[in-house]
């Protein structure tokens, strides 16, 4: 999977974006790019144990099969097999299938593609509020820090604002500045996204934190690629 990082060029038009957002309010703007928010190895992992269990499950409701499959690898003129060798049989097959599909599933976009739509949600939504905590929380006088986070092997984005901002507004404040950014960044124009998403903040961070005389500049107006 191959994502597409963004140029010196880019990394300067979302910095002077954040700049002229911040510079009509009280408001802190972070902006973060990602390849992708959680590895989902825990994904491949359930869907190995689902086929071993399969496996076992069809065996169970059919156990001419077993017995088909014991014949074709050691067939001939031998004895009926025993319940020993038939359960280590069944025993191999599991582990066999288990096996195969956590290495198949080491391919990222295939198992991107197996992880339900709302698992990505939950992964890039708890990754967002992480790297809010760490970076940006808390971090201004006034409690207003935006966070646009990008997680760009999910195609989701996230909004997370510290405490004073979220007093006066809902989660549906930040629906134009998404809708803005996916636009840009569905059609290959990443830094463009960014840069329209930050205009939609600051907006909405000149409308209810208007820049004040004593505003400082408190967290460096640059993107981050995580």
């Amino acid at each position: 999977m191959v994502i597409p990082r963004m140029s010196e060029v880019d990394h300067q038009k979302v910095s002077k974006a954040i700049a002229a957002a911040e510079a009509q309010s009280d408001g802190e703007i972070i902006a973060v790019t990602t390849d992708l928010s959680d590895a989902y190895h825990d994904v491949a992992l359930h869907w190995a144990v689902l086929v071993m269990i399969a496996t076992l499950a069809i065996f169970a409701a059919a156990p001419s099969v077993l017995h088909f499959w014991f014949g074709i690898f050691f067939g001939g003129w031998r004895p009926d097999p025993s319940l020993a060798e038939l359960l280590t049989l069944l025993l191999f097959a599991a582990v066999i299938k288990f096996t195969a599909v956590l290495l198949i599933l080491k391919y990222v976009p295939l198992r991107l593609a197996l992880t339900p739509g709302a698992t990505k949600t939950r992964r890039v939504r708890r990754r967002a509020i992480s790297i809010f905590k760490a970076g940006a929380e808390r971090r201004t006088v006034g409690r207003t820090g935006v966070l646009i986070y990008l997680s760009m092997g999910e195609h989701r984005a996230e909004i997370v604002a510290d405490e004073a901002i979220t007093h006066v507004t809902t989660p549906e404040t930040w629906g134009e500045a998404m809708a803005a950014l996916l636009v840009e960044v569905k059609a290959g124009r990443i830094a463009d996204g960014m840069v329209a998403a930050i205009e939609q903040v600051g907006v909405v961070l000149a409308e209810h934190f208007p820049r004040s005389s004593t505003d400082t500049n408190e967290i460096p107006d640059k993107l981050i690629e995580l």
